[in-house]
C-alpha cells in the first residue's frame, strides 16, 4: 500500500512541477501569459488547478493511534494556511501478531493562531482536529462477522475516529540556508479514538492515561 501511494504522489509532483507549461513552450521561457485572452486563461486556470494538488509539507510522527510511526504529506491553504490536510502511512509493530501491520490515516488539523517569537521563530499555542485511521489486516472488519451475535461487539475494529489537541513551535529557515524546506515544526499532540472516550464514559475507574494517547511530530515547510 506504502508503495503505489508514494508512486501516485511522485507522479503527481512530476506531471506538475517538472512539465514546462504550455504557454512558456509557445510563447518563450520569460513571457507571462496573456490571462485576458480566453485561450491563455484557460491555460492558466488549468495549470493552477493542477498545482494545488502538489503537496506543500511532509510530516513524521511518533504514536497518536495511527502507529508507532507514521510517515505523511499534506496542503495548507486558508487565508492564513490554519487548514491542513494530511495522509499518513503508518507502521505497526507486530507485538502479540504474527508479524507488522500498515495503517492508513487522513488528518485534518486546524490552527487558529500563529505568534512570533523574536525573527525566525513562532509558536501556535493551539492545533486541534480529527483524524480517520485503518488498519490493513483480514482480522479487522467494519461489520461484525456473521461469527458473532448482532451487536456483541457494537463497534468497528478497523476504523478509528480520533481528535486531538496539541501546540507548534516553528523555525523559519534563513533564506540563505534553504536546502529541501522553507521551515521547520516541532508539536505535540493529546489524543484520543471514539472507542477511548465511550470507555472512559462507561468505566470511571479508568485514568486518562488509559484513554489518552501522546504523540510527537515534526513538520518540513517544502514551500
Amino acid at each position: 500500500m506504502k508503495e503505489p501511494l508514494l508512486g501516485i504522489l511522485f507522479g503527481i509532483l512530476l506531471a506538475t512541477g517538472g512539465c514546462q507549461p504550455i504557454w512558456a513552450q509557445e510563447n518563450g521561457l520569460n513571457e507571462q501569459p496573456d490571462t485576458t485572452k480566453p485561450y491563455d486563461k484557460r491555460i492558466h486556470r488549468y495549470r493552477s488547478n493542477w498545482e494545488k494538488l502538489i503537496p506543500t509539507h511532509t510530516k513524521i510522527q511518533f504514536a497518536g493511534n495511527m502507529g508507532l510511526l507514521s510517515f505523511g504529506t499534506g496542503w495548507d491553504y486558508g487565508k492564513k494556511n490554519q487548514w491542513e490536510t494530511d495522509v499518513f502511512i503508518g507502521v505497526l509493530p507486530r507485538y502479540s501478531s504474527k508479524k507488522p501491520k500498515m495503517t492508513l490515516t487522513l488528518k485534518q488539523n486546524y490552527l487558529p493562531w500563529n505568534l512570533p517569537l523574536g525573527q525566525r521563530f513562532s509558536v501556535e499555542p493551539l492545533a486541534c482536529g480529527i483524524y480517520l485511521n485503518t488498519v490493513f489486516g483480514n482480522q479487522f472488519w467494519v461489520k461484525e462477522p456473521d461469527r458473532y451475535p448482532e451487536g456483541y461487539y457494537g463497534f468497528s475494529s478497523k476504523v478509528r475516529i480520533n481528535a486531538f489537541m496539541g501546540q507548534r513551535i516553528t523555525y523559519e529557515i534563513d533564506p540563505r540556508h534553504r536546502y529541501r524546506a522553507k521551515s521547520i515544526t516541532l508539536f505535540y499532540e493529546l489524543s484520543s479514538s471514539d472507542l477511548y472516550v465511550i470507555s472512559a464514559f462507561n468505566n470511571r475507574y479508568l485514568k486518562p492515561r488509559d484513554y489518552l494517547s501522546l504523540s510527537f511530530g515534526m513538520k518540513l515547510q517544502l514551500f
